[in-house]
């Protein structure tokens, strides 16, 4: 696997076709990343948006604009039983090992999980894999950039491939943009990895609390599995000053500079139930730390490419 991660950067960079594309994600949900990005969504020039939280999508929430292209998205199989062959020999039932097919020899939608194995079996062919619909993906031209999202249908799967439909669209929408900011998923599975994919670097935004250290060494874990550059924002840092100082002396101890520190404030919550952001709002403190953040990043993000 090794071997093949700088093989799967490059394509994911030759994907992106020139623009920096800077993934923020979480170790978990309800640690301000939506927030960031919705913030300085209002104060960075010349980018586009994409929303890769396919299962619970907030950014849409508080950005809205025209629906520029919007389409069902078909990112799974499933079986189908033609009634009018079927011998009813029970045999595809036997071979299922997901239960996905009752007495009654018909497929349980949920339970299938389209591995075809039952296609196999059947001494009629009267099953065969059909695709299905998973969710639906949306261009958004808004007044903050044009903005990609999607919604994962409830109960299907496949979020991955979803959100990496969310990144392809992207590209036709292209107008001499610089930058790409993803809103990526929480934890560490496939639609994070699908949100961090070929980006030029990813921004970890976490909470001072002894799980958000630890989701925070997961997420390293993760960029450097795929040799992706780590930053840190730490926000609400001041609500727990000790574990900040240990969340900053890991970041130094593991060469993932912390980039900012957010400051508690409880406008930002009545802000947001108003759906707006802490920019919009407002809220001084934390707008220029926001700004500083993004100064910083945008040092860091061009230095690498120089490297």
């Amino acid at each position: 696997m090794e071997g093949q991660v700088p093989e799967i950067i490059r394509k994911g960079r030759e994907g992106c076709t020139g623009l920096k594309q800077i993934a923020f994600v979480s170790g978990k949900g309800g640690t301000g990343k939506t927030t960031l990005v919705s913030s300085l969504a209002n104060l960075v020039q010349n980018k586009m948006l994409a929303d890769c939280d396919v299962d619970a999508p907030n950014l849409r929430i508080i950005i809205n604009g025209k629906v520029r292209k919007q389409e069902d998205y078909f990112g799974a199989k499933e079986a189908f039983i033609d009634p009018t062959v079927c011998l009813k020999c029970g045999l595809c039932k036997e071979t299922c090992r997901f239960g996905a097919i009752s007495e009654d020899i018909e497929i349980i939608p949920f339970k299938c999980e389209g591995c075809g194995a039952c296609t196999l079996v059947c001494p009629v062919e009267a099953i065969c894999l059909k695709e299905v619909k998973t969710g639906r993906t949306c261009v958004t031209e808004t007044p903050m950039g044009t903005f990609s999202h999607a919604m994962l249908d409830v109960g299907a799967e496949g979020s991955g491939k979803l959100v990496t439909e969310v990144r392809k669209n992207i590209d036709g929408f292209k107008n001499n943009e610089e930058w790409v900011l993803i809103d990526g998923a929480s934890g560490i599975g496939c639609a994070v990895i699908a949100s961090i994919t070929g980006v030029d670097a990813v921004v970890a935004v976490s909470e001072p609390t002894r799980s958000g250290l630890h989701d925070l060494e997961r997420v390293l874990d993760l960029a450097e599995h795929f040799q992706i550059p780590l930053f840190v924002c730490i926000n609400k840092y001041d609500l727990n000053r000790e574990i900040t100082a240990l969340m900053e002396r890991f970041c130094k101890n593991n060469g993932c500079p912390v980039i900012g520190k957010i400051p508690f404030d409880p406008s930002i919550i009545r802000a947001l139930q108003e759906f707006k952001t802490p920019v919009e709002a407002g809220s001084k403190e934390v707008t220029e730390e926001i700004k500083s953040i993004w100064r910083r990043l945008t040092v860091e993000v061009m230095s690498l490419g120089k490297s």
